[in-house]
């Protein structure tokens, strides 16, 4: 007996080695580069304080603890679909509870999505910076910029391969990555074990209260625990329970490198840090590497850096495959590059992404400069996730007081931050919000449509054209249309279909076939659900099809409905046989032909001015997306696509004189 799809998952999903590796590989990347620009970022062109370095470690290793330990890889990972994650998964959980909370949803998948665009450039490009530092280099021109963005489309091109393949040879080098981080920085920290005094809470608190840019500094702070939300949205690459075990040595490592970096830059007290050329000061990163060492270090922090684009390109397919499945963006062709659960790829998305890393690299040219865009986006999405988690809690019947504590504490604790990274708005943070708005709005005009076209459209009962249906189909003078004609149909009534459907059968091209298929599609809150059922409208003449498909399966229409024909015919249920030459024993389905009904907004429409501008950008961009067949897995020769006016509202009656 085969496992189901639940069991499957699992499988993949068990704690083993090899599991841990691929999750080094493909979860850790963004949080994982952190030590890149974190220690670097709080200390700026300032003096060195000893009192600010000791005060800022305590941030990032209580920050760390809180968000990432504690809320994601603690609570947040309890609210996973059938094993898979993210803040759309995280929405399908709760979204039955209240219907407003469809827009924290929406607003923390745009602000993740965006933050895929600023990921990639500054992660690769202070990578890339530290070959400056190399004193053999001192006196060769590096094009950083061009360096970063040939290394960020080398990635984007091996997208399409799958995130298995990619984890596969990124998870060994992210073991050496973590290894290394954890050895340069015990090594520091031995010659200064004062600095372990960091871990004590006071020293942040003190921090809070005296430093006199505290908003500033918090900004800085907060690039350690960016990634925490892309590591859950990744939950269906590797399984919980790899995360959480692999996390144990992550977090370990990138502690012991920030204690590291802190010893290191208190070298320098009451001064600022040493330059490496063109008033360009030392990374602290690259200052506890030993000389000989660096370029060892920088080749492989270049390589860490591209995992760390990885890991937030894997989670933008995953939230953009769930949007899609919930009806929020346009349907775009999702590929399945390998036979494991999870591993997608989305051809448009990953353009999408490639040209705003492009763009955000050459508008900004360091990383330096970057960090103002950093950060901002990723506040925004936590808070939306701490409001669907307290949710997720209520469902589950979690204490009241304790969902409270939660809310109170995360929304103060988030909040804060929010604050501090909205001060960088003009200095950058504006592109991440940018691309996140544009995101937003194209959701929210995707959902409004629909509700739109719901209050509008009507839908008909079948069984009042049965007769129409069944006197076209025995008509012998109508040339035969098709063996099996098969419509895709949004009404959710077993006994009805759309307007649109009757009239391209009935009126448009009278359409003959053997039997007439109407086909509804459900897509469920779990991930991996293939069921289907069948209500007879006319034996052997009409049905309807609902097939119940979760929001992670390819919908492969073409293959389904020859299963449901072949289940139908061994049952008894459906005779096709008399029609046709067939030996006895043979299971014989006839030629699909499927009839694709593309929309055109109507002249005759009168709606409201915004209205009207909603449903022509609506179908403006569902003209530009991916093709009907290619979503539905039809094959071409068996589709034909057919126009239809979009009449939702009609003008008012009015008179028209004759004359003579």
């Amino acid at each position: 007996m085969s496992p189901t799809s639940e069991q499957q998952a699992h499988l993949n999903h068990r704690l083993s080695v090899g599991g841990v590796l691929i999750t080094l590989g493909i979860i850790y990347g963004d949080i994982g580069t952190s030590p890149l620009y974190v220690m670097k970022s709080i200390v700026g062109n300032e003096l060195v304080g000893r009192e600010t370095i000791f005060g800022a470690v305590s941030l990032v290793f209580w920050t760390l603890t809180i968000q990432t330990t504690f809320k994601y890889i603690a609570l947040v990972l309890q609210a996973d679909n059938k094993g898979e994650g993210g803040i759309f998964s995280l929405y399908t959980l709760v979204r039955r509870r209240r219907k407003w909370l469809l827009y924290p949803a929406m607003i923390g998948g745009s602000a993740v999505l965006s933050e895929g665009m600023i990921t990639p450039p500054i992660t690769v490009s202070s990578a890339v910076e530290g070959l400056q530092g190399i004193g053999s280099l001192s006196h060769v021109h590096i094009p950083v910029v061009q360096v970063t963005i040939a290394i960020i489309s080398l990635l984007f091109v091996f997208q399409q391969f799958g995130t298995a393949a990619v984890g596969k040879f990124f998870g060994p080098i992210m073991l050496l990555w973590f290894s290394m981080l954890g050895v340069l920085g015990l090594i520091q920290v031995v010659s200064d074990v004062s600095i372990l005094q960091a871990l004590n809470p006071l020293c942040a608190f003190r921090m809070l209260i005296h430093h006199p840019n505290v908003l500033v500094l918090m900004g800085a702070v907060f690039l350690c625990t960016t990634g925490a939300e892309a590591l859950y949205a990744d939950l269906g690459h590797c399984g919980k329970e790899n995360i959480r075990i692999s996390w144990i040595f992550v977090k370990t490592c990138l502690v012991l490198n920030y204690l590291g970096q802190a010893v290191w830059c208190l070298k320098f007290e009451g001064q600022r840090l040493p330059e490496m050329r063109a008033s360009e000061l030392v990374n602290p990163f690259y200052g506890v590497m030993p000389e000989w060492f660096l370029p060892f270090g920088i080749a492989i922090a270049a390589v860490a850096a591209v995992i760390a684009s990885q890991a937030m390109i894997s989670g933008s397919f995953t939230l953009v495959s769930e949007a899609i499945r919930l009806g929020l963006l346009p349907k775009l062709t999702v590929i399945f590059p390998t036979h494991l659960k999870g591993q997608l790829y989305i051809p448009a998305v990953n353009t999408m992404l490639w040209a705003g890393c492009v763009a955000i690299t050459a508008y900004f040219q360091e990383s330096k400069a970057m960090e103002a865009a950093y950060g901002l986006s990723v506040t925004i999405t936590m808070l939306m996730s701490t409001i669907l988690l307290s949710n997720f809690f209520v469902m589950n019947r979690v204490k009241s007081w304790l969902i409270w504590i939660f809310l109170i504490w995360y929304l103060t604790f988030e909040g804060a931050f929010f604050t501090a990274n909205i001060v960088k708005f003009a200095d950058g943070g504006f592109i991440t919000v940018l691309a996140a708005s544009v995101l937003l709005s194209l959701m929210f005009v995707w959902v409004r449509a629909k509700q739109i076209k719901d209050r509008f459209i009507q839908n008909f009962k079948v069984n009042d054209y049965i007769d129409q249906l069944i006197m076209l189909s025995n008509d012998a003078e109508i040339p035969k249309y098709a063996s099996n004609l098969v419509f895709l149909s949004s009404a959710k009534s077993p006994r009805k279909v759309e307007e649109k459907i009757l009239y391209s059968i009935l009126q448009t091209q009278p359409k003959r076939a053997d039997i007439y298929w109407f086909i509804h599609i459900e897509v469920t809150d779990e991930p991996y659900t293939m069921e289907y059922k069948v209500n007879v409208l006319a034996p052997d003449d009409v049905y309807k099809v609902t097939l119940r498909l979760g929001f992670r399966v390819e919908q492969r229409m073409n293959l389904f409905l020859k299963k449901v024909v072949e289940q139908l015919i061994e049952n008894d249920e459906l005779n096709i046989k008399a029609r046709y030459h067939v030996r006895y024993d043979e299971i014989y389905t006839g030629d699909f032909k499927f009839v694709l009904i593309q929309e055109f907004l109507s002249h005759e429409n009168d709606l409201p001015v915004l209205e009207q501008i909603v449903m022509s950008i609506y179908l403006l961009v569902k003209r530009y997306t991916a093709s009907p067949q290619n979503w539905f897995g039809l094959d071409s020769d068996s589709v034909v696509l057919e126009k239809v006016p979009l009449v939702l509202r009609r003008g008012q009656d009015f008179s028209l004189r004759r004359v003579k």
